[in-house]
């Protein structure tokens, strides 16, 4: 993976190897902050690879400085999974391994790092 980040405001991403990393800078108890925070970054910044077919692993950290946050996770993840679907993946129902973990960190900061498992290029979703 390259070190280049692309960057703006509390939003950092990189993307190599079949790994994209997103990390956010600092922490809310609400977590319907993020989504319109990451989407941002999506239009305004990112020029990485378009979403694909597949299977993949998504892992949510948060790191925070004294007291744990009062923050459902399942909340935060739902926030983020939104945000990230059609950049990185083009459903969240391709998610197949969700981690989602909080824990005490050197600094307030959101980490998502989403692996592809398995190519299902050429799949077609089944319709409604």
């Amino acid at each position: 993976m390259s070190d280049g980040w692309t960057q703006q405001g509390k939003v950092r991403a990189r993307e190599g190897d079949g790994v994209f990393e997103l990390v956010i800078d600092g922490l809310t108890t609400q977590s319907r902050y993020y989504k319109p925070l990451v989407y941002e970054f999506f239009r305004k910044s990112w020029r990485g690879g378009r979403p694909a077919w597949g299977e993949f692993s998504v892992e949510i950290i948060m790191d925070y400085v004294g007291d744990p946050p009062w923050m459902d996770l399942d909340n935060l993840a739902k926030a983020l999974l939104d945000a990230i679907k059609g950049y990185v993946f083009h459903d969240d129902a391709q998610v197949s391994r969700l981690l989602v973990e909080r824990r005490p960190g050197a600094r307030e900061q959101v980490f998502i790092t989403v692996r592809k498992l398995r190519d299902l290029s050429g799949w077609v979703p089944p319709k409604p």
